[in-house]
């Protein structure tokens, strides 16, 4: 059963759900209350419209967009001040905080994920990225601080990095470990699954994904480290698209073909911009097909296959995964101004090229068509600190219902 402060938390979270509709009903009466919703929801409408194209567009019709984009909140603001309502707006915002504050605040205290305890590993072999993140393997000191906790530490230069891992392997390693990042964690990760030995990651890299859904301090790598003397073991899951394994997520269409352009290692923002309104409108890229089970979503433009789903209580998505071992792959795909959102196990990308530019975390690698992505659950060991930060959880209203009813 569920404790009382648990149920009393969950029970808050629907009461500050169902504030805002008695605000509204009290203030405005039902009329009034269903065109302030009305208002609200054109606004958004707008600003999607907005963004849209300027995505798809070049020169003048871009800007366009981005006025529509910065206009639309501004006029719906307009509008609720004429009629003496911003206050209503500020309310609801607090009252939408305090339902997903007391929502994470109950769920936090009955959903995590498993760990189990371990030794510490006698012979750790810990490959290190000098170049990833800026440097951080140099200014965080990973390399002597690895060393003094007795690591083997090797620092990637021109042998490729899965040679590393199968070296260390043949001479005796019970732990592979990687400081740099999400695409070479990917490839360690792969060989650490395939012999059964824990995998220890370092966010020594730029975005650090991975470590960020594992709950590592992403601000200071060097914490990570305290999994060689004090650390438990995670299973988590790995996707796959072909023979390719990733820890984070595979990108098809545009994503993966403004990655493929050389010039976006040194200005993405530009790159992206320049290629997108090519890509979405269909001049520039392979047709793709998308197979979810007995669904087919013909001609996305882009399509990103997760290892697990990212939170559906993130607005654009894509921030965080609340966990790594739910089994399942998550699919998202736009086409247009539709939005595709799907949780399956298995995915097929057909195309009309016999091979495709594909982003497997953030790396990008040509791959034969069809692209078949399904997910290896539990096929990690993770070694990770004992003490290290929890992420949020995602607001789950089955779960919360359950607490709230006071059920376990």
């Amino acid at each position: 059963m569920a404790d009382l402060r648990t149920r009393w938390m969950a029970r808050l979270a629907f009461l500050a759900a169902a504030a805002p509709i008695v605000l509204l009903l009290t203030v405005a009466g039902l009329r009034d209350s269903l065109t302030l919703l009305l208002t609200a929801a054109a606004g958004m409408a707008a600003m999607l419209a907005g963004a849209y194209w300027f995505l798809s567009h070049r020169g003048f019709a871009r800007w366009l967009g981005a006025v529509v984009v910065l206009a639309a909140p501004v006029t719906v603001a307009w509008l609720y001040a004429r009629q003496n309502l911003i206050w209503v707006v500020v309310a609801l915002a607090a009252l939408w905080a305090a339902m997903v504050a007391c929502g994470r605040n109950a769920l936090a205290r009955v959903k995590h994920q498993p760990v189990r305890e371990v030794p510490p590993p006698h012979r750790p072999f810990l490959i290190m990225n000098p170049r990833s993140g800026g440097g951080k393997v140099v200014r965080f000191e990973l390399e002597k601080r690895a060393r003094e906790l007795g690591a083997d530490v090797a620092l990637l230069t021109d042998t490729p990095v899965a040679d590393l891992a199968r070296q260390a392997l043949r001479d005796g390693a019970d732990l592979l470990g990687v400081a740099g990042g999400d695409g070479t964690q990917a490839l360690v990760a792969a060989i650490a699954a395939e012999a059964g030995v824990p995998f220890l990651v370092l966010s020594a890299g730029t975005r650090n994904h991975f470590a960020l859904d594992l709950g590592l301090d992403r601000t200071d790598p060097a914490t990570g480290l305290a999994a060689l003397t004090d650390g438990v073991e995670l299973r988590v899951d790995l996707g796959r698209a072909g023979d390719r394994v990733f820890v984070n997520n595979v990108s098809f269409g545009a994503y993966a073909e403004v990655v493929r352009r050389p010039e976006y290692r040194d200005d993405k923002a530009r790159t992206t911009l320049d290629v997108l309104p090519d890509l979405i409108s269909g001049h520039r890229g392979p047709h793709l097909r998308l197979r979810i089970g007995d669904r087919v979503v013909d001609g996305p433009q882009a399509v990103l296959v997760s290892n697990n789903p990212y939170g559906t209580d993130d607005v654009a998505g894509l921030g965080r995964r609340h966990g790594l071992d739910g089994g399942v792959l998550g699919v998202l795909a736009v086409r247009g101004l539709q939005l595709v959102r799907s949780t399956v196990t298995e995915v097929t990308v057909e195309a009309d090229q016999p091979e495709i530019p594909v982003g497997i975390d953030g790396e990008s690698v040509l791959l034969p068509t069809p692209v078949r992505c399904t997910i290896s659950a539990g096929a990690l060991r993770v070694r990770v600190p004992r003490h290290r930060p929890v992420p949020p959880p995602e607001l789950d209203w089955v779960r919360l219902r359950h607490l709230a009813l006071g059920r376990a």
